[in-house]
């Protein structure tokens, strides 16, 4: 019965989800040829340029290793830091029989056809895991890059907190600034282990007409902690996510940040499942939202399935251009104990808010970027002052443009 449920929800989202399907013929998914480079900063500088409006640093300051791959090519890959271990996924399964325990274990390869796309026609992609008891407090950088024209770019990533670790990782996707239309599928599978942290923060510096599918499942054990943050501030044709994260070990914590911006003529469709299967664990899933013409639906799911758990979601939109947001949050408290909450709310920007800045000064422009920068100011516990300065600067982008 538990099985038939789970398959009228999804048939249920898939018909609520915005956007037109997205015809996998279109795409050339033949491989394309990049040059490996030793040094980042041997890449053209309008790649680096476009990379570090996704939160890459080809210069690696501050950062415990790098991960990049043009289109379908590995250009880069490798570890600065004892105990953590930067490897392409197709070496991996090469070489390593531990990675078959990770590869398609949490994502079903028959979930649609962006998954069997992923499986039947993988270019790449990367397995990142800090080894027991390891320390990587700088973060791993990881860069999915498009380039070709038309490409579609499959990849799937595996991220591991082995036991008693701390991983940090910031992964940018970006395309070349000649690039107008693509396809990135991207698989990712996250493994916190007992008393592990990871933080991963995605950093997204699409194209107008890109499509985005990402499909990705987590696993947290006993006294691990996952934070998940996803920021997507510049402008994409469409773009459907809905990760699913499982708390399977007692004090277990995931938390769920995004802020997202839709551009005119955008389609975005992004959310989050936290499932509480144990007790003491405890889940919060914020997003701040706001469209600048686009369309974007806003989903929070939250699931408790036993007593002295506790769970809260919040979605906040902001229409300042036109557009809609539809924002959809929901609890499911399946036993006695539970304590679930949540809160959403979208609007404007108050007027009086505005003339009060202006007689303190400001010009309207200069005020309303004050509001917008307050609204997407959002305080996540746990990171480090790398990743934090990172979102700070994307906030900033994204006030530029928006103004």
């Amino acid at each position: 019965m538990r099985d038939l449920d789970e398959k009228a929800r999804q048939a249920k989202e898939k018909k609520a989800a915005l956007g037109a399907d997205i015809e996998l013929d279109d795409y050339q998914t033949d491989p394309v040829s990049h040059d490996y480079v030793e040094n980042l900063e041997e890449l053209p500088d309008a790649d680096k340029e476009r990379m570090i409006l996704a939160g890459v640093d080809t210069k690696e300051t501050d950062r415990s290793g790098t991960y990049v791959q043009k289109d379908s090519a590995v250009v880069h890959s490798h570890s600065k830091q004892e105990g953590l271990e930067v490897i392409p996924i197709k070496e991996a399964l090469k070489k390593h029989d531990w990675i078959e325990d990770y590869y398609w274990n949490l994502v079903s390869v028959d979930t649609d056809k962006y998954t069997a796309r992923a499986q039947l026609d993988l270019h790449d992609g990367y397995v990142i895991r800090a080894l027991p008891g390891s320390r990587v407090i700088y973060p791993v950088q990881a860069c999915l890059y498009l380039e070709k024209e038309s490409f579609s770019q499959n990849v799937h990533n595996i991220i591991i907190a082995e036991e008693d670790s701390e991983l940090h990782i910031i992964t940018g996707c970006a395309t070349a600034a000649h690039l107008r239309r693509g396809l990135h599928v991207g698989i990712s599978e996250f493994y916190v282990k007992k008393n592990a942290k990871l933080s991963f923060t995605m950093i997204h510096n699409w194209a107008e007409e890109v499509m985005v599918r990402p499909r990705s499942v987590g696993r947290v054990e006993e006294g691990g902690l996952f934070l998940n943050n996803y920021i997507c501030m510049k402008p994409v044709k469409s773009l459907q996510m809905y990760p699913t994260t499982h708390l399977v070990g007692k004090g277990a914590v995931a938390r769920f940040y995004s802020l997202l911006v839709g551009s005119p003529g955008s389609e975005m469709d992004v959310g989050g499942r936290i499932i509480l299967k144990e007790p003491d664990t405890r889940a919060e899933i914020v997003s701040r939202v706001i469209t600048n013409g686009g369309n974007i639906i806003a989903r929070g799911d939250l699931v408790g399935e036993v007593p002295g758990i506790k769970a809260h979601l919040e979605c906040r939109g902001l229409i300042l251009n036109g557009g809609t947001i539809h924002a959809i949050p929901e609890l499911k408290g399946m036993t006695d104990g539970v304590e679930m909450s949540h809160e959403a709310a979208v609007g404007k920007i108050a007027q009086e808010e505005i003339l009060y800045l202006m007689s303190r000064g400001l010009s309207e422009d200069d005020a309303t970027a004050t509001i917008v920068r307050g609204f997407l100011s959002v305080d996540i516990p746990g990171l480090p002052a790398q990743l934090k300065a990172e979102i700070d600067k994307a906030v900033e982008q994204s006030d530029k443009d928006m103004m």
